[in-house]
């Protein structure tokens, strides 16, 4: 088997759909000889912040000198990005090594009584596997898929659990209220292992709080048992004071916005844990260059240097409003102008008025990927004056940078799926106008 064949194998699960329930994981994972169980993890769930939190901590546990993995969803411009060792993917060679180790075990269960695994489930299997015996690390960091109770990889017992925030996305799958959005997510709170959340709604709070006191968890709520506030604007980042009963520190990070100054308070609550019992030697300079250091693609990602290009993942209601948020806070008195695609079973019409808050102009695209909303159905849900249908976002972006001036800003958001198609299509061309 190559790695074309193996990829292509591994997407050809996807015609299984999303099959919640860990019974199928548990039987994949006992037949690979229980890989899952020879690992030290930190579990992260949540709505929106979990890759950002994944990075911060990743890029402050290999500043202390250790070996870390990780395991998000979804990959940006390469597959192999789901499974990285300190931040480089997996090879194409152990790729394909993994799928022809999982591969034997998932057609037999075809015809079992588990079913077949799906497509996240044999890839999350395969990270496990890739860990504990083809490279082991120190550490590994998973982000959740969908939810948190249901999900392939609740199957690990962590050192420590995170839920970054509770929002309205994925209802269909987990309900149409906060709180069984938030029970859901609570479903990765394992007995005896402690909790940090950054989670604010207080209905969500109590669902959380409520189901660690049932498994005799110690809970760490940010605003709370741990605090982060934002001192200062800076040009490309933040700077902001962690105050926590074990340090007062002042930070800075690369990466833009509130909410990311409350995804490295989460990263570092969890470094603070892993010190205090004894797993990890981690130093205050550790976490100062790592928070520094750290940078997650598609998060208010800059392409420019010469113009303010950005790409952001705003992909449901909570993430549009920390988007408006960075935007009224830092482009006020500039010209935004917004280009937008998403897939049609998100929440579009709260989506793009929230957006509309903020923007001057804003066009609506789409791109070939299933699931997603036709240009007309998302500027059918604009009322925004200067609205605009864009069928050739190629053409369109291209003609935009060509008479950007020096106060309009240019942001793509909305899907990260589109964005994974637009960053490797912009770049070159960024590039060029930057020789010109």
């Amino acid at each position: 088997m190559n790695y074309e064949q193996a990829v292509a194998w591994i997407h050809s699960r996807l015609r299984l759909g999303i099959k919640p329930g860990l019974m199928r994981m548990n039987h994949l994972l006992e037949e690979l000889g229980n890989p899952h169980q020879k690992l030290k993890t930190v579990h992260i769930g949540g709505t929106n912040g979990k890759g950002s939190t994944v990075t911060y901590l990743r890029n402050v546990l290999q500043e202390a000198g250790y070996t870390v993995g990780t395991f998000t969803s979804p990959y940006f411009e390469r597959f192999n990005e789901r499974i990285s060792m300190n931040g480089d993917p997996v090879s194409d060679e152990d790729l394909t090594r993994l799928v022809e180790k999982v591969k034997p075990v998932a057609e037999t269960m075809e015809q079992s009584e588990w079913g077949a695994p799906s497509e996240f489930e044999v890839i999350t299997a395969m990270s496990f596997y890739y860990f504990a015996e083809l490279k082991p690390v120190d550490l590994v960091i998973y982000e959740v898929g969908l939810g948190g109770r249901l999900d392939s990889t609740n199957v690990i017992t962590p050192m420590v659990s995170v839920i970054t925030s509770i929002g309205m996305d994925h209802m269909q799958f987990l309900g149409s209220r906060l709180e069984d959005i938030a029970f859901e997510k609570a479903g990765i709170i394992k007995p005896n292992v402690p909790v940090i959340s950054g989670v604010h709604q207080p209905e969500a709070r109590n669902v959380i709080e409520e189901t660690a006191l049932e498994r005799e968890c110690e809970v760490f709520q940010l605003g709370k048992d741990f605090t982060a506030e934002r001192l200062a604007l800076l040009e490309k980042g933040e700077r902001f004071e962690y105050r926590s009963p074990i340090q007062h520190e002042v930070f800075e990070l690369s990466m833009l916005g509130t909410h990311q100054i409350n995804n490295a308070a989460l990263a570092i609550k969890v470094v603070e844990l892993l010190v205090e019992n004894q797993e990890m030697k981690i130093e205050p300079e550790h976490i100062r260059s790592g928070l520094k250091k750290a940078s997650w693609p598609g998060r208010m990602e800059a392409l420019s240097d010469t113009q303010e290009i950005y790409i952001d993942g705003a992909h449901n209601p909570e993430g549009v409003a920390a988007l408006v948020k960075t935007i009224k806070e830092r482009f006020l008195h500039k010209k935004v102008t917004v280009l937008f695609s998403a897939l049609h079973d998100k929440e579009l019409r709260p989506m793009i008025s929230r957006l509309e808050e903020a923007v001057d102009d804003i066009g609506f695209t789409t791109f070939d990927f299933p699931r997603v909303a036709s240009v007309e159905e998302l500027y059918e849900a604009s009322t925004h004056p200067n609205k605009v249908e864009v069928h050739d976002w190629k053409t369109y972006l291209e003609e935009k940078i060509e008479v950007m001036q020096e106060d309009d800003v240019l942001l793509i958001t909305g899907s990260l799926y589109f964005l994974s198609e637009v960053k490797p299509y912009l770049l070159p061309l960024l590039e060029n106008y930057r020789k010109k």
